[in-house]
């Protein structure tokens, strides 16, 4: 991606990461902003979470992979990013929320802790303070979107973001065999594919989840972690 092209869609904010990744854990952070290629509408601050953040901010590498996974679009397509970047705050914070009702939820109430620590950890990350085991979306490495068409319409995915059920998982839609649910079935074969083909890897229980150098992307690809937590926003730095 040329520089003139970077600077479209992104905004260079700092460099970030710790610890024992070498040079590729030091990549730089940029903002995306939204242009014709990538909305950006943050779900979290939306949503009144104290700690979220309101910029859309990912790794470089990230970005650019991003950009070129938009670009394989239908024409007049773009993505639409609900988040990005957490700081460890709004990890712990989202863990808190959301474990009550994913628990409620898949009725986890009289199972065993361990039982129930796994199914909650399928949707939300533990907030676990380990920079080289971090919580996904810390490392910079992490995306949550979906497609809006040529009319700025979201497309039919078959459940909205961070919903906890089992539709949630990529392949529910898999063995459709009638109207709408093969749409949405196909509607989950686009996202996955563009995504696929720059190099990020799906989260197989979130849809909308796809990560690139992170631990889950590492585990997926049998490859070393590119990038480590990056707790708060004064690590990356303050930049406006």
């Amino acid at each position: 991606m040329s520089e003139a092209c970077l600077a479209k869609g992104m905004n260079l904010v700092g460099t970030g990461g710790l610890g024992m990744f070498g040079k590729k854990n030091k990549s730089e952070f940029v903002e995306i902003v939204s242009d014709h290629r990538i909305e950006v509408a943050m779900q979290y601050p939306v949503l009144g979470m104290t700690h979220a953040e309101k910029r859309c901010l990912m790794r470089r590498e990230v970005a650019e992979k991003l950009y070129r996974a938009a670009k394989r679009l239908p024409t007049g397509w773009r993505f639409r990013i609900w988040d990005a970047w957490r700081p460890f705050a709004l990890q712990q914070e989202l863990y808190e929320v959301y474990s009550m009702d994913i628990i409620r939820n898949f009725g986890l109430d009289q199972v065993s802790e361990t039982e129930r620590d796994t199914v909650i950890r399928g949707f939300v990350s533990e907030p676990v303070p380990d920079r080289h085991a971090a919580p996904v979306h810390t490392t910079g490495g992490a995306i949550d979107l979906t497609i809006l068409d040529a009319n700025g319409r979201e497309l039919d995915m078959g459940t909205v973001f961070d919903a906890f059920t089992e539709k949630t998982r990529t392949n529910f839609y898999e063995q459709a065999e009638r109207q709408p649910l093969k749409t949405i079935r196909d509607n989950r074969r686009l996202l996955c594919q563009v995504m696929e083909k720059e190099g990020f890897t799906n989260l197989p229980s979130e849809w909308w989840h796809f990560d690139y150098g992170d631990r889950f992307w590492a585990d997926f690809k049998e490859k070393p972690v590119l990038f480590g937590g990056v707790f708060t926003k004064e690590e990356i730095g303050e930049y406006g």
